[in-house]
């Protein structure tokens, strides 16, 4: 009797539906937040603007800030929500979105290093163009965490800041932009690479902590079709983890 209440208690205390917000709550909330409307794309502006000149002055205070406004995580999370409730144009408007947030960040980006009359590669921005497995690990806990805290009955709003923090989602798309100024295509690449890493791993976790809270679905789709899913998402997962794999055993030996 004993070994079973400590098993109860123990799932009350991870349970993730202690505290967890309505269905209709949450994807109001992570919808409004994937929205891309003019304040939206200003404040964008803005973020990569601020991280851009934070990562050519090799300034972590200003890269700091620069992240905690960015609003690409909204897009992420309302993308993870569009593909759990298996709903298609919802998934594809949040994802034109957000392809379109990015292109405009490195845009800003390449326009502000191209002028710029400081031409060398700071630590900071190299730092952003050498990603690892590291990277990874932190991307799954960070968009769990994430997840989390906009699912939650009263929103923890010191929770996404953190995250915002953590996972790095705009000093790689100003390497890009870098390194799009400076034709270098090798650091185009590795922060390229980081950011999708970043990004994927973000929405992957998101859209299992959703499924565990039992999202619903606009339509259901056949056990044949959620095994094509499934084999999809393990198989980008192991296209996009790999290459961190060797790089970080490139790094360590």
């Amino acid at each position: 009797m004993e070994n079973s209440n400590n098993k109860m208690s123990l799932h009350e205390i991870f349970s993730l539906y202690e505290d967890s917000a309505s269905h209709e709550q949450i994807r109001d909330r992570l919808l409004s937040g994937g929205r891309v409307t003019g304040p939206n794309m200003i404040v964008m502006i803005c973020s990569i603007a601020i991280a851009s000149v934070g990562l050519n002055m090799n300034a972590t205070s200003v890269i700091i800030g620069a992240m905690l406004i960015s609003p690409l995580m909204g897009s992420i999370l309302a993308m993870a929500y569009g593909s759990v409730s298996a709903d298609l144009p919802l998934t594809e408007r949040h994802s034109i979105g957000f392809v379109f947030q990015v292109a405009v960040s490195i845009i800003v980006a390449t326009i502000y290093f191209w002028l710029s009359p400081v031409k060398e590669a700071t630590p900071e921005i190299i730092a952003r163009t050498n990603p690892t497995i590291f990277d990874v690990i932190v991307a799954v806990f960070g968009g769990i965490a994430g997840i989390i805290g906009q699912t939650r009955k009263d929103k923890a709003n010191n929770i996404v800041p953190g995250v915002a923090i953590a996972t790095a989602l705009m000093p790689p798309l100003c390497a890009c932009g870098y390194s799009i100024a400076n034709g270098n295509f090798h650091m185009l690449g590795g922060a390229a690479y980081l950011f999708l890493l970043n990004a994927y791993f973000i929405f992957t976790s998101a859209a299992v902590i959703l499924s565990l809270l039992k999202i619903p679905r606009v339509q259901e789709l056949t056990e044949k079709q959620w095994r094509r899913k499934k084999r999809a998402m393990v198989r980008n997962t192991l296209i996009i983890i790999i290459p961190s794999l060797v790089l970080a055993f490139t790094v360590f030996n």
